[in-house]
């Protein structure tokens, strides 16, 4: 495809996975934990560096875009090229560049497509810099450019995961560690099902959660909800206390969320994927309750997995619409998937695609 657009070879091939979150929701902007793990489905780029600030971007998923570096600036340009011009951006890259993007990474599934893209042209561009400095160009990119207002998980799980593990993220400290999940040595399986329900960070919804993530922590006086979670019991006790009911909840889903991360941790590093289960199914009530983030597609998908013998599962990435996860004994994944379909066609709901998948690599050179 790029021999074609361009009439000239690439100077190189990159790869940057899609991730899905095991847990850990709505928390990486409150400063707190998140367990994503890196997908097998990847956003390929084949990118000619130029030298004259001209930019041309072509895409599988979307139209032409030709511009400046020059060009870029906060809403400019919309849709998908805003991503990897802010890129450019935030990488004050001001020669220009010929790529073009390719992607198995599912659209406005939730399983970050949006993070695939911009790490993938990311690495490309700056493959001898630190992968956290890059995230955080990344960050820049999708909240000033693309002006959607997401905290760092997607970045950090597409750039620092590695194959076999989740990647345990403090979005407080910056730090990451690994932690072993490999549920197929353990008779696990973990689907992915895509409810065909649109996902979208840049209607306002998320916008709004994170705007009442924040003002739930001005109202206790701290610099972020991750601050008050470290309170122990006094700090439960001051959420609690919060009159707004809306920010109640809110504020209540965050630390909720982050305890459950940590106990999600222990339970993999015993290999105790039914404890695993629980703690999933309870996030999916905590964000369909008190975030309302969920959707009928979403309540649906989770409650056809556990009735049909899920371990756990739960909604996954921001929510309105997207995909869950579900914990399946290996074996039962088919009546999980008859199920799904089953129920959403019974409900008038789109029918739901579905992959198995592990734990993947980040962002890599192909060639």
């Amino acid at each position: 495809m790029f021999v074609r657009e361009f009439g000239t070879t690439p100077d190189t091939v990159w790869a940057a996975p899609g991730r899905v979150n095991l847990i850990g929701e709505h928390v990486d902007y409150a400063g707190g934990l998140c367990l994503p793990i890196a997908l097998p489905h990847s956003t390929v780029v084949a990118v000619a560096p130029r030298t004259d600030g001209i930019v041309r971007l072509r895409s599988t998923a979307g139209e032409p875009w030709n511009g400046r570096i020059d060009d870029t600036a906060p809403g400019r340009p919309t849709g998908w090229a805003a991503y990897p011009a802010g890129v450019l951006w935030a990488l004050q890259d001001r020669g220009g560049i010929d790529a073009v993007f390719v992607s198995s990474v599912p659209i406005g599934a939730g399983l970050s497509s949006s993070a695939a893209l911009e790490c993938v042209l990311a690495a490309a561009m700056s493959p001898d810099t630190d992968r956290t400095a890059l995230a955080a160009a990344c960050v820049r990119a999708e909240n000033e450019i693309a002006l959607a207002p997401t905290g760092g998980m997607d970045q950090a799980a597409s750039l620092l995961a590695s194959e076999g593990h989740a990647l345990l993220i403090d979005s407080s400290s910056g730090r990451t560690r690994r932690v072993p999940f490999e549920p197929t040595a353990h008779g696990v399986e973990l689907l992915v099902i895509d409810t065909r329900a649109p996902h979208r960070l840049v209607d306002g919804q998320y916008a709004r959660r994170r705007a009442a993530v924040e003002r739930a922590a001005r109202r206790l006086g701290a610099a972020s909800l991750r601050e008050v979670t470290d309170r122990g019991r006094e700090g439960a006790d001051a959420v609690r206390s919060l009159k707004d009911d809306v920010l109640r909840r809110r504020a209540w889903h965050v630390i909720s969320e982050i305890a459950r991360v940590r106990l999600a941790v222990t339970a993999l590093e015993a290999a105790d994927f039914v404890e695993l289960g629980r703690l999933l199914t309870a996030s999916h009530l905590s964000l369909r309750h008190d975030f309302e983030v969920s959707c009928p597609e979403l309540d649906t998908a989770v409650e056809a997995a556990l009735t049909a013998g899920a371990l756990g599962a739960r909604m996954t990435g921001g929510g309105f619409g997207g995909s869950a996860i579900a914990l399946v004994p290996a074996g039962e994944t088919p009546e999980v998937v008859e199920n799904a379909r089953r129920l959403a066609a019974e409900r008038g709901l789109p029918e739901p695609a579905f992959a198995t998948v592990t734990a993947s690599a980040a962002a890599r050179q192909v060639s």
